[in-house]
């Protein structure tokens, strides 16, 4: 009788710890569910002709680009990013970059996409590149990346292609 009374007593607290933990595991697969409909439907718009970075980031963004070369690193802040690390490519452009989206993986607050670029530079040139981001959400906006891309190909379209007017 007293192995069945401590295997009772188990089985009545693994049941409880199996209900504690399950609204915590509903609460994450609806964060994943919520954070990677969010970057898709940015990408989607972005596809479109909007501005993925208005729609997604943090105004206090941590963006780091890794590899080496003048544009890797940490920016601090949208205008920060936006005005060191995007502007010397985009005003290099003669058109928008266009995102192909080839996966987003969602992981509670942890979103990854891999995509390729492709844009026509202000010499006529094509630019393409490969990229996968990384991001840590937050309140439905991007508060840290992690960007890997070919920095190769970005630095030659700013080294080479004149700033658009």
């Amino acid at each position: 009788m007293h192995h069945l009374a401590r295997s009772a007593r188990a089985l009545v607290i693994a049941s409880v710890l199996v209900a504690a933990t399950a609204p915590a595991r509903s609460d994450q697969t609806d964060m994943t569910a919520r954070n990677e409909t969010i970057v898709r439907e940015a990408f989607d718009n972005w596809r479109a002709g909007g501005n993925v970075f208005a729609e997604l980031l943090a105004p206090d963004i941590k963006w780091t680009i890794h590899g080496s070369g003048p544009v890797a690193g940490t920016y601090v802040g949208v205008e920060d990013f936006v005005e060191r690390a995007a502007a010397p490519l985009t005003s290099r452009l003669a058109t928008p970059i266009v995102p192909e989206v080839h996966g987003i993986w969602a992981s509670g607050d942890t979103v990854i996409v891999r995509f390729d670029g492709s844009a026509t530079t202000t010499s006529g040139a094509p630019y393409t590149n490969q990229f996968a981001w990384i991001f840590r959400m937050n309140d439905d906006r991007v508060t840290e990346a992690e960007a890997f891309l070919d920095l190769a190909a970005y630095q030659a379209v700013v080294d080479n292609a004149p700033r658009a007017d």
